[in-house]
């Protein structure tokens, strides 16, 4: 097989042509409820085929490593300022390949090893990056848990009781399974309460806060992540916000 052409995908291997259509006609077919499962639009699937897949931009743009990123460092300032635009906020890290590693990055700037966390129990709608014990935010960092009540809803004065006795260094808000709104105000006046970071978590909902339907974490959380493709119908990725320099 000759790898050096530039015939398109179905001549050059027709065995992974082949599969990509399969997999084209498995979405096409079927109904995702999930949000992780969005189907997203040809104009993102052509940006990520594009020559951009070639070019190393280690770094930050204007400060690179690698010479010849001029173009790299626009298209990533773009995505940083439309981030910022559309969630309100000051600053905006859009390198991470997912919502995983925003909140691995976050936990490792903000954390020590054996720092405690509060997040939402995974049995009740939380995330394994939450402090689930077989992620390593549960492994890593000591972690506890909030729930939610029979009626579906986080009780959040039952929260602040849990904050007051674990004293977090972190308290997660946000969930993977959760049907009703978080109050962001309410969860920043539990972490003021005992001296915790607040970190939020949209990667669920971040579509629904960008269009004004859903709270926003902003200017009530420390530090927020999410996922560029869900809700947003972007590109798998993921975002870290904040309005804090440092």
């Amino acid at each position: 097989m000759n790898y050096i052409t530039n015939d398109n995908l179905e001549v050059a291997d027709k065995e992974v042509f082949d599969i990509v259509e399969a997999e084209l006609k498995r979405q096409t077919n079927h109904l995702e409820m999930i949000a992780s499962e969005n189907f997203t639009s040809p104009a993102v699937m052509q940006a990520m085929g594009s020559v951009f897949t070639n070019k190393y931009a280690e770094g930050y743009p204007y400060k690179r490593y690698y010479g010849g990123c001029e173009f790299a460092d626009q298209v990533e300032q773009l995505a940083i300022d439309r981030a910022c635009k559309i969630f309100g906020c000051s600053y905006a890290n859009v390198q991470p390949h997912s919502g995983s590693q925003a909140n691995g990055a976050v936990y490792a700037a903000l954390l020590k090893a054996g720092d405690k966390i509060l997040g939402m129990d995974l049995s009740h709608g939380g995330h394994l990056t939450h402090g689930s014990k077989p992620s390593f935010s549960g492994q890593n960092y000591s972690a506890f848990y909030y729930g939610v009540e029979l009626d579906g809803r986080i009780n959040y004065d039952k929260v602040e009781e849990i904050a007051k006795i674990v004293m977090p260094k972190i308290i997660v808000c946000g969930a993977s399974a959760y049907a009703r709104e978080i109050d962001f105000k309410r969860f920043r006046e539990i972490a003021d309460a005992v001296g915790a970071i607040l970190f939020a978590d949209i990667a669920h909902i971040a579509g629904l806060v960008a269009a004004g339907e859903h709270m926003s974490p902003f200017p009530y959380a420390h530090v927020v992540t999410t996922t560029t493709h869900k809700t947003l119908r972007g590109p798998r990725g993921g975002m870290i916000m904040t309005n804090d320099e440092e």
